[in-house]
């Protein structure tokens, strides 16, 4: 898996290229094609066909629907908000990689009994930022994060040293990547 996951919002289908590609030029192998807009599915199918061999998943998924819907189009791992078992049963039974969303010892309890180790901390900067994450991390030490959530350039490295962070995620790598190779 990638350590850095851009967050990435298509509000049009025609989008989609012009960013997986600003992000690959970046240097950026993956993507988060979030379910937040109607063409969520058609973007991450459209987005691995035109980059197979980028790693492209789902955000924002709510609900087992909604993973099936993301499945269907090719997504390579699937991320949550929150922890929903429905997702959860629908990606065990895919064989695909679930991160839930997770911000309280109870929610990460849940993760562990539904055999996940690695979960999204949303919103990071919320729920206290490394600061937290790092207190999380003492009861939990089989337990790895990925912050998402007001991260940016100014803390990434900060997070990225800590050996519990399994990955960053955010908007801004997409920001940062249409402003340097957006209109190629």
């Amino acid at each position: 898996m990638d350590r850095l996951i851009p967050v990435v919002v298509i509000k049009e289908l025609g989008e989609t290229e012009k960013i997986l590609s600003a992000l690959r030029k970046d240097g950026i192998n993956c993507a988060e094609i979030t379910f937040r807009t109607a063409c969520a599915a058609d973007a991450i199918k459209l987005g691995i066909k035109l980059f197979p061999d980028m790693n492209i998943g789902a955000g924002t998924v709510i609900n087992a629907e909604q993973c099936e819907q993301a499945l269907e189009a090719g997504a390579k791992f699937i991320v949550s908000p929150g922890l929903s078992v429905g997702v959860a049963a629908v990606c065990k039974a895919s064989g695909i990689t679930y991160y839930p969303g997770c911000a309280t010892p109870t929610e990460i309890m849940q993760a562990l009994d539904l055999g996940l180790n690695i979960v999204k901390f949303f919103p990071a900067n919320v729920y206290g930022g490394l600061k937290a994450l790092k207190a999380l991390a003492a009861p939990f030490p089989q337990v790895r994060f990925i912050p998402t959530g007001g991260v940016n350039r100014d803390n990434l490295e900060e997070f990225l040293s800590f050996d519990k962070i399994y990955a960053v995620g955010g908007s801004f790598f997409v920001e940062e990547a249409l402003k340097k190779y957006g209109e190629d």
